[in-house]
């Protein structure tokens, strides 16, 4: 028999590999279930006192409404520029502390849903428009949100933003409220 330096080895490591345990690949993590998106909410009506942000001196109020498609939102912000174009966003948080509202967080987009990924901001900015006065009123919806409920489209407990020019600043954040149920 021939004696080859290193085969004992080699047989010691097979041995050994053969009696290792064997593995199970790492379980594949399942897939969350879509968010459910409601299409009527709990509550029926909702109010925002819009108080001013960023240094502005913007104010006013929104009441919201439930309607077929979404909600419905009516209300009357002053201290706007005259006869300039403003935006009306609803935001993700509930939280309108910070000078500038930026603790309200970002844009929030009820036909995303709690998934807001890849969401354009502003992408659903309502547009209103001041007077010479510097009073905007209107009367618009927001498509696919409902108040109360909890469901991924829910708007209520978040913010409404007014966004605008202001000294110095092009699409601040004038004014601020949060969503507040009333019924």
């Amino acid at each position: 028999m021939n004696f080859r330096p290193g085969l004992p080895c080699a047989v010691l490591l097979l041995s050994a590999c053969a009696g290792a345990p064997r593995t199970s690949p790492p379980p594949v993590a399942a897939t969350p279930p879509p968010p459910v998106h409601a299409t009527v909410g709990t509550a029926q009506e909702a109010f925002v006192p819009l108080a001013s942000a960023s240094g502005s001196l913007v104010s006013g109020r929104a009441s919201l409404l439930a309607a077929d498609g979404g909600v419905r939102v009516t209300g009357e912000v002053g201290g706007l520029v005259r006869n300039g174009a403003h935006g009306l966003q609803v935001h993700e948080r509930g939280d309108c502390s910070a000078a500038d509202a930026g603790s309200a967080g970002a844009y929030f987009d009820p036909a995303a849903g709690a998934d807001q990924r890849g969401v354009v901001a502003g992408a659903g900015t309502l547009r209103i428009v001041a007077d010479a006065e510097g009073v905007a009123r209107f009367d618009l919806q927001v498509p696919g949100a409902v108040l109360g409920g909890g469901a991924a489209n829910d708007i209520a407990g978040r913010a409404l933003v007014v966004s605008g020019a202001t000294p110095g600043s092009f699409s601040a954040r004038v004014a601020c409220g949060v969503i507040r149920v009333v019924r």
